[in-house]
């Protein structure tokens, strides 16, 4: 490692002063070869970066950490999880490194984060490293979660770095760069309980609410009469909005562990993540969850349960009396599906081109109806609630002919169109394009061979999902018959 002369970048590390006993000085591994692969220039931007000046070969040895800003403090994080309901008590960021954090004018920060830069003591027998596919995989999506309007970490850079990864056959290995709010996780906190040091708890949840919701005035969690309760109900509600937004559009996560729920509501870790084709709430595409936990249809009950294991970290914060604590947390925690409930039904509304008060005795049932006749008739639902639109204006056919359920489906149209959707309102809020899988597939596997034309047409598709355009039409369609069954992969 060494102090890079360029690019200008200043970093922080106050989560490395805040909390050493959760930062573990280390530095990244050296890439023989780095070769820059995509670079999010609006985002560098955004952060203050010279996208000319991350381009140049010390930019790139920033961005695999070879060359770490005067200033900077690379280190590894520490945090427990559950990984398919099972505890762990050390995970730890085995093959990542938080390089530092951003600071804006406005005193908000922003994780700097690698993910494929080496080993580090938590890597826990893994080599550390990463594949050129998974890392664009997360590129992608967590782009085009971006677009949609999804809070979720971003992706700045992905840099292959010359060095062959060893998985099932060797394949190209690459470093993605990665930004966030922060990286503190509910898997942080079940290590600071852990410890038994109350005083750590403490510091990491005042670290937090500074962090988060400092700033934001009355009700928020650092002005409350009782900060760390006000602070859980707050992650409540973001993880609520979060997750409900995820179902709207039919993300699976793949891998929901508590060591991958963020403390700020936003998407982490894209994994085996994928965009659900066919609508059913029995869809997993991950390879490894074998018991479907975290299907489709799950992902509200799992991060609910998820919310569970941080209160019960946070219960020494909520009074000292574990007997008093705990009915204090189990109310709070009955916040989630309410307001999960409420994100949901709007969304729902919202695709659907109707007025937000609309009675809920009206719209739940037309809801529920309708997510029957899609499971049923196994419509793709990315490309209905699109051409839905065009119901709206007029033209049902578009619609109709994704259902072998004429009957059902012309009787449910009825009903909907007496309540006057909005076609305009629709498109607004119903992508037209996605990362679908065969589309992601196909240009993960170019982009591995050398060939990165296919990611940059996918990339122009998904980062404007909601205007149509000419020639993307077969960013639009859905998967042809011979994808067969979809499997996604760790990466590790």
């Amino acid at each position: 490692m060494s102090i890079a002369p360029a690019p200008s970048v200043t970093l922080d590390d106050s989560f490395a002063r805040d909390l050493p006993e959760l930062a573990l000085d280390w530095q990244a591994e050296t890439a023989p070869d780095p070769r820059l692969l995509v670079l999010n220039e609006p985002l560098a931007t955004e952060l203050g970066l010279d996208p000319a000046e991350l381009r140049s070969p010390d930019g790139l040895r920033f961005l695999v950490g070879d060359a770490v800003p005067a200033g900077a403090h690379p280190v590894a994080q520490a945090y427990a999880g559950h990984q398919f309901g099972g505890y762990t008590p050390r995970l730890g960021d085995g093959r990542a490194l938080l390089l530092g954090e951003f600071v804006a004018a406005d005193g908000s920060r922003r994780d700097l984060h690698l993910k494929g830069s080496g080993r580090t003591p938590f890597a826990r027998g893994g080599d550390g490293l990463a594949a050129v596919g998974p890392m664009l995989r997360e590129y992608v999506v967590s782009e085009a979660m971006h677009a949609l309007g999804i809070p979720t970490t971003r992706s700045l850079a992905v840099v292959g770095t010359g060095r062959h990864v060893h998985r099932e056959t060797l394949l190209p290995g690459a470093v993605l760069a990665r930004v966030a709010a922060s990286h503190l996780r509910v898997g942080s906190f079940q290590y600071a309980r852990a410890t038994g040091d109350v005083d750590l708890l403490r510091r990491l949840a005042d670290h937090a609410i500074a962090r988060h919701w400092a700033g934001s005035g009355g009700g928020g969690a650092a002005d409350a009469g009782l900060p760390y309760l006000a602070f859980f109900e707050a992650v409540v509600a973001a993880q609520a909005d979060l997750v409900a937004r995820w179902m709207l559009v039919g993300f699976v996560h793949g891998v929901m562990n508590t060591d991958n729920m963020t403390i700020s509501g936003e998407t982490i870790d894209y994994g085996p993540c994928a965009f659900m084709d066919a609508f059913d709430p029995a869809t997993v595409y991950s390879s490894i969850d074998h018991s479907g936990r975290y299907a489709y249809g799950n992902q509200p009950v799992v991060a609910e349960w998820n919310l569970a294991r941080l209160a019960e970290a946070l219960l020494p914060l909520l009074d000292e009396d574990q007997d008093k604590a705990i009915p204090v947390a189990v109310e709070a925690l009955g916040g989630f599906r309410p307001r999960y409930n409420a994100t949901w039904s709007a969304g729902m509304r919202a695709k659907l081109g109707l007025p937000e008060d609309l009675d809920p005795a009206v719209a739940g049932p037309l809801v529920d109806d309708l997510l029957s006749l899609l499971a049923r008739d196994h419509v793709d639902s990315t490309s209905f609630y699109r051409a839905l639109a065009s119901a709206a204006r007029g033209d049902a056919e578009p619609a109709r002919l994704l259902f072998l359920d004429l009957a059902g489906f012309d009787a449910w149209t009825a009903r909907w169109r007496e309540l006057g959707p909005d076609a305009d309102a629709m498109d607004r809020v119903n992508p037209v394009y996605i990362p679908r899988n065969h589309l992601v597939e196909e240009a993960l596997d170019a982009a591995t061979a050398g060939d990165l034309d296919p990611l940059d047409r996918l990339l122009d598709a998904v980062t404007g999902p909601y205007d149509e355009r000419p020639g993307l039409e077969r960013y639009a369609a859905p998967a042809p018959q011979d994808f067969g069954a979809y499997r996604t992969f760790c990466g590790t």
